[in-house]
Parts: structure tokens; sequence; C-alpha cells
């Protein structure tokens, strides 16, 4: 993770086919932001290949190289040929909230332990070449009441902090809802205090 709550993610779902010794080997890797999320992405993608060999698979959810909350299976291979090298090209990518499949139909040749440790990282490896990135930014969200003539100099600052408002009440005084990244909250709640000299309240409702 390079920033606080920031961190590379699988833009899409990609896939990409080989075939090693006439068995054919379909990888899809995409976006897995909770475990119950992967396992469902396993779901499709084996139902999508019902006759396949085996359906071999692979997941980190969380940020890149977090080892908390991983699965993997070799789905009928021998022990350790498949789901272990899948796991060990994730882990390594860069990525997090990241699941992989592998399918493969069976060609007749036997390719031997190592011949498919290598053909089942390879399968990942080369997905991972071409697939799209992009980033996951956690979350805070603020509800910062200020009065009215507050309201257009905080407007200004919200691009200096990615911050978005998402909801807006007037009343008495205005009370905007405002969506941030979590590093981004203290200096602007500084800021805000600063432009309203201490006067705005700020409540904070939590990660999103």
């Amino acid at each position: 993770m390079s920033r606080l709550g920031r961190y590379a993610i699988p833009g899409d779902t990609h896939r990409v086919e080989t075939t090693i010794l006439r068995s054919r080997f379909v990888t899809t890797i995409g976006h897995a932001p909770t475990v119950d999320e992967a396992r469902a992405f396993i779901a499709r993608v084996s139902d999508e290949f019902p006759e396949a060999t085996h359906n071999c698979w692979a997941f980190v959810v969380g940020p890149p190289g977090d080892t908390s909350h991983v699965g993997m299976s070799d789905a009928g291979e021998p022990h350790g040929t498949a789901g272990k090298p899948m796991l060990a090209v994730l882990l390594g990518s860069g990525l997090g909230d990241i699941v992989a499949v592998v399918t493969r139909y069976y060609g007749g040749t036997k390719l031997g332990r190592g011949g498919l440790a290598r053909a089942y990282s390879g399968g990942v490896k080369a997905v991972l070449e071409d697939l799209p990135r992009a980033e996951r930014v956690s979350k805070t969200r603020l509800r910062v009441g200020l009065g009215y003539e507050a309201v257009d100099p905080v407007r200004r600052i919200l691009d200096d902090h990615e911050a978005q408002v998402s909801d807006e009440n007037y009343g008495a005084g205005v009370t905007l809802t405002i969506d941030l990244p979590d590093e981004r909250v203290d200096a602007f709640v500084e800021q805000v205090a600063g432009i309203t000299k201490g006067t705005a309240t700020v409540e904070r409702e939590g990660a999103r």
C-alpha cells in the first residue's frame, strides 16, 4: 500500500487462454473486495466452464501482499500444484482485492508437478501483464455544519482535498455531507475550522 487507505486493484475482469502439451488453460482475473464476492466470482467462472477438468482458484482480499483474507484450491489437481502457485503470484502482484480462476481442459499428456505449477502460475502472470488497474481509496464521510457565509469558501477547498458533497441541507444553517479520502480528513477539518473561525461542527460517520 503506497499511501494510507489506497492501493491498486483490478480495474476490470480480464482473461487469457494458453495451450500447453494439448491442455487448454483459461485464466480469468477480476476484482474481489470481499471474500463473499471472491467466492461468487469463482462460482460464476466455474459455471461458465462446467465441462472443464479443473477450475482452480486463489484470491487475496485486502491490501497487496496481505494474507489476512486469502484462499486457494487445487480443485482436484495434485496438492500444491495449482492454488498455491497461483496465490503466490497474486501476493506478489502489487494488487489487492483480486481473484483468479484457472480453468483447465486436460489434453491427454501429464505435465508433472513442476509443469502444472508453472502452467497455473504462468496463466496468472500472463493475465496480470495486461490487466486494467484501478485504485481503491478508503473514504470517510463527514457531516459539516456551517453558516451560510462559509458555504462558498468551503466549497472552494473541496478539490484540494479530493472531497465530494453527497448531500446538502439548508435551514437555519447549512449541513454538507462530504466524502473524502481518509488521509485528507484531518487537514480538511483544520482548514474548515480556519475558514469558519472555529464555528463549524463536524461529525464523522466512519469509513466508506
